[in-house]
């Protein structure tokens, strides 16, 4: 068994997202496990070198989690030919430009969501993407993690199994209450909540919402949302109070055309503002002629046809069933790595031995498209068709 090592520039890893999932559960956990498995038995072994622009934050975290090799210069990293990785997890204001970098460097690119804040950067730097690996041999992907959760994946067993019959609709919640930071912390940074800095729930949700409704239901055919900004001033990490320009909640209605051709309505809700009173800060439930089922970000319930009960309406006398008893737990059937980490594993695998892979930065573009079309809803009060994207 031979092992490989892969040069990885890792930029913009000291947020939250960044270092938590990508640095630490993901490459790390990759490091400590031995490095990714090929299909001959050969291991390829990450070697990151992290970039950043505040040399002593970027130091201590390499020192943290053993990684030798960190910098500030990122066009000296994107000069060493021995890194052939270029990952991006920092504003998304500047990610088409750093992306385009890294291809004309002739680096295989890999980046988190979204990939642009519109959609003709994102279709232009799809469209670079795609010309590298045609004449190049280059890799891209984008992050879409969802889909690697084990409640998802429940959710799409049952899908391919055939549980739900016709599907009909979907009902998505998510959110939960993000203290203002007056008088708790504040848990999100507060560039989230500034226009300017690239922040919003529109920009930074739907983008996921877009591969989740394409690959678990449906493909989007139209939208109609309605995007408002609830809290109007909140605190900074720095105490300081500022005014809220970006939406911090929407409510939107999509039209799917099912894998089986079916219409399947979509209702997508999304809060910073809301205080939870469900199973998980995310819930999915579906639908169908033959059941329905509710999924987490770790579980999943369903009833199927035969097992739904028959309530009947009386306002009058107090209600006795206990509805959430009546929904069986799909089992654990095998072991759930994090979802971020499985899809590094499959990028590295696509980089090294051409593995298949379908996350790639076309894939991304259509998220920024459904960005678009929700925000143009909003503005315009209507509905807005989502054609199909051509990269």
């Amino acid at each position: 068994m031979a092992v490989k090592t892969l040069g990885l520039i890792m930029h913009g890893v000291t947020g939250r997202m960044g270092m938590n999932q990508h640095l630490i559960r993901s490459i790390c956990a990759i490091r400590a496990q031995g490095g990714v498995t090929l299909s001959n038995g050969d291991r390829v072994m990450p070697d990151p070198i992290l970039i950043g622009r505040n040399a002593e934050k970027i130091e201590a975290l390499a020192k943290a989690h053993g990684i030798s090799r960190w910098g500030t210069d990122l066009d000296a990293a994107l000069a060493n030919p021995a890194d052939t990785v270029f990952f991006d997890a920092g504003t998304t204001q500047m990610r088409p430009t750093l992306l385009a970098k890294a291809i004309r460097a002739g680096k295989h690119v890999y980046c988190e969501k979204p990939i642009a804040t519109n959609l003709n950067e994102a279709v232009e730097i799809a469209r670079l993407a795609q010309e590298a690996t045609q004449k190049q041999g280059l890799k891209h992907g984008a992050v879409q993690d969802k889909l690697f959760l084990p409640g998802l994946r429940k959710l799409d067993m049952l899908r391919r199994a055939g549980f739900f019959g016709r599907m009909l609709s979907v009902r998505l919640e998510f959110g939960y209450w993000v203290f203002e930071g007056d008088l708790q912390p504040i848990q999100r940074p507060s560039w989230n909540y500034r226009k300017e800095d690239g922040g919003g729930m529109i920009l930074d949700m739907m983008c996921h919402w877009r591969y989740v409704l394409d690959n678990l239901f449906g493909e989007v055919k139209s939208v109609s949302c309605i995007g408002t900004t609830h809290i109007p001033q909140r605190w900074d990490e720095a105490g300081q109070p500022y005014e809220c320009t970006a939406d911090d909640a929407a409510y939107a209605t999509a039209e799917l055309t099912g894998h089986n051709g079916e219409p399947v309505i979509a209702q997508l809700n999304m809060s910073w503002a809301t205080r939870v009173n469900r199973d998980d800060l995310v819930t999915f439930h579906v639908d169908g002629t033959h059941g329905s089922a509710v999924a987490t970000l770790t579980g999943c319930k369903a009833q199927s046809r035969v097992n739904t009960p028959r309530p009947v309406w009386n306002p009058d006398v107090k209600n006795t069933m206990n509805f959430s008893e009546q929904w069986q737990d799909v089992p654990d059937t095998q072991v759930y790595d994090n979802g971020f980490k499985i899809q590094w594993e499959h990028f590295i695998r696509h980089v090294v031995e051409d593995a298949p892979y379908k996350w790639t930065l076309p894939e991304g573009a259509k998220g920024v498209q459904l960005v678009e079309a929700a925000l143009a809803s909003w503005s315009e009060r209507r509905w807005i068709d989502v054609p199909p994207l051509k990269v």
